[in-house]
């Protein structure tokens, strides 16, 4: 069994540990963090491995983790490589959606096989998360030796896996943005709308929640084209031009968003359009 240290186990890198030690992927070994106390908990948390926050009590390990956060991952990996610990024989790879396995050129230059593996789902349970894990769809991209090792590893732990390519992957985690963080974002809006229409919040919440969620299903179930109502959908854009001005003069920043879907949602309404004739 493969050996696997974590650097920078937060909550992505907490719940693969915990599924990779669940389902004897890998043998963990090390986990470093910034503080004793939150290494300490995420060994806890997965159930093996050292707990250290001092770089230099760090050893050799056939597979990296990287889960820190987007800006520092090539600092580490080039702070791994420094301390001699990457080869010809290492495999690195990082959790990271939105940069690509290139990341890792300190570490491919000294002979290692590089990676990017990002799960595609909310992390804010990272215990719900580990017990629901399987799945869970996760994108992979870098070298085919470092594939070789990651693809039936993320399968044993119950992965819906998919290649993309390094060129791509911007793009890629732009759309998870659009279906999650700014989902989240779209939906306060709609309940402060509400809310300074004079809707008690937790009215306000009883209203939006049926809307979104048959919404929603209704895209995964119709295809977004099918699945628009509203104005822009029967053409009523007099309605819409007297919303946006009420929504600008009620909050500028609002007024802004809700212009900025006016088009592409006069594209999607034309699609719907087409499809029915």
């Amino acid at each position: 069994m493969k050996t696997l240290a974590i650097v920078g186990a937060g909550k992505v890198g907490q719940v693969f540990g915990r599924c990779f030690q669940q389902h004897a992927v890998f043998s963990i070994t090390q986990i470093l963090n910034r503080t004793s106390a939150s290494a300490q908990s995420a060994r806890e948390f997965i159930g093996a491995g050292a707990a250290l926050a001092n770089w230099q009590e760090l050893i050799a390990a056939d597979v990296w983790m990287l889960a820190v956060v987007d800006d520092h991952i090539s600092e580490v990996c080039t702070a791994l490589c420094e301390q001699g610990l990457i080869n010809e024989h290492t495999i690195v790879f990082h959790c990271s959606g939105s940069k690509a396995s290139t990341e890792l050129a300190a570490a491919a230059a000294s002979g290692a096989a590089v990676a990017s593996v990002h799960p595609v789902r909310s992390f804010a349970d990272p215990q719900a998360v580990a017990e629901q894990f399987s799945g869970t769809i996760c994108s992979l991209e870098g070298d085919r030796r470092a594939l070789a090792v990651l693809l039936p590893a993320m399968q044993a732990i119950g992965a819906q896996t998919v290649e993309i390519s390094a060129e791509s992957k911007l793009l890629y985690h732009a759309g998870s943005v659009f279906a999650s963080n700014y989902l989240v974002s779209l939906m306060d809006v709609a309940l402060r709308a509400y809310q300074s229409a004079g809707i008690p919040s937790e009215l306000a919440l009883a209203m939006a929640a049926p809307l979104a969620r048959q919404s929603l299903e209704n895209v995964f179930t119709l295809g977004s084209a099918a699945a628009l109502t509203g104005p822009i959908a029967r053409g009523d854009m007099t309605t819409v031009s007297r919303q946006q001005a009420i929504v600008a003069q009620w909050d500028p920043a609002a007024g802004d968003l809700y212009q900025a879907f006016v088009t592409p949602t006069v594209e999607l309404a034309a699609r719907k359009h087409h499809s029915e004739k």
